[in-house]
């Protein structure tokens, strides 16, 4: 007997391996250029190669946006909108609503019965976002506690991807650090998520800041042509070219930063050479990008509008992806009451 114990102990202590993604996206407004190629692109070849999962974050929205959370709603619509549009596929990834997987409140409860409070004032997202959204009251409970909750969203899937940027390692580092916690207790249930590394272009806002809803300097996905012109056309450029006859740095000017995703080698090549000997004029110059650009979002925004076309879709694939998000996750709670010894 003793010998088939340790023989259990050691089985039990077997990592967990499930090659599952899990990400998710608040519901605060309208997706831009950032978003497509910091997430969606790489959502879109993640549901290829792992078994996956994509959730409306609607729980997370409400820790910044609770005193008025009228947009949810519209922007959920218009944000899975956006995610069919650029190619997320509910028949190849789970795409479902937070709120409605009961089973991420559940293990957020459990998970926070053994995570100190230290650890995640220790976030560095915490002070940081206090500090950016002054004008809101972030000092609840729901805000300190939102990456335990992200956690808890990736470890109800058993998620061991995690798709971010290098500034949201920490996230999953914390995540990591309560699954390690959770199988030390109790045995091993979860896998330790591995942060992938999203190898994506920073994309500049029309006012050279990083694109940000919050910076009001977007690209929108659901822009159209002309909008999507105007905007870029009056995108800042090197502030040393101030007439025609200046020369440039397309180092220096935050415009060419979409040059470098869009254009092609040979494009970039010829307008770097005619920026720094000034034979080109900055808008000349920008409306080579806007056509690339235009070009990138044209296929988009038409299936877009097709699919605005079919009324209650959005609620159909939502719907259905929590239907298939219910029975994973409730696998991984009824493993969890038992280990923690509650029904």
């Amino acid at each position: 007997m003793p010998k088939h114990k340790k023989k259990d102990e050691r089985s039990a202590r077997e990592p967990v391996v499930t090659n599952t993604v899990v990400s998710g996206s608040r519901p605060t407004g309208d997706l831009h250029l950032g978003h497509l190629h910091g997430a969606l692109r790489n959502w879109c070849k993640f549901q290829d190669a792992y078994s996956s999962y994509f959730f409306v974050a609607d729980w997370h929205a409400l820790t910044t946006e609770y005193a008025d959370p009228s947009g949810i709603q519209e922007s959920t619509q218009s944000m899975v909108l956006d995610w069919l549009a650029v190619g997320l596929d509910p028949e190849r990834s789970v795409i479902f609503r937070q709120s409605a997987v009961s089973e991420h409140a559940e293990l957020h409860l459990i998970l926070s019965m053994i995570v100190p409070v230290p650890l995640l004032e220790r976030v560095p997202t915490y002070k940081e976002q206090q500090q950016q959204l002054s004008g809101k009251d972030l000092s609840t409970y729901g805000f300190l506690g939102y990456p335990l909750l992200q956690a808890a969203d990736i470890l109800v899937y058993k998620g061991d991807r995690v798709p971010v940027g290098e500034d949201q390692l920490p996230h999953v580092e914390l995540t990591r650090a309560v699954a390690r916690k959770f199988n030390n207790l109790y045995g091993e249930v979860f896998p330790e998520p591995s942060g992938e590394i999203v190898r994506a272009a920073k994309v500049p806002g029309t006012d050279g800041r990083k694109m940000s809803k919050s910076y009001g300097n977007t690209v929108n996905l659901r822009d159209d042509p002309e909008t999507v012109h105007n905007k870029l056309a009056r995108m800042v450029t090197d502030p040393a070219r101030k007439r025609l006859a200046d020369a440039g740095d397309p180092a220096l000017c935050p415009a060419f930063r979409l040059h470098e995703i869009y254009c092609t080698e040979e494009e970039k090549a010829e307008l770097t050479e005619a920026c720094k000997s000034a034979s080109i004029g900055c808008l000349d110059c920008k409306k080579v990008m806007i056509k690339h650009v235009l070009e990138d979002l044209d296929p988009i925004r038409e299936r877009r509008t097709a699919l605005e076309a079919s009324p209650g879709l959005i609620d159909e694939v939502l719907d259905a992806g929590a239907k298939k998000a219910r029975v994973a996750a409730a696998e991984t709670m009824a493993e969890v009451r038992k280990r923690v010894g509650v029904k």
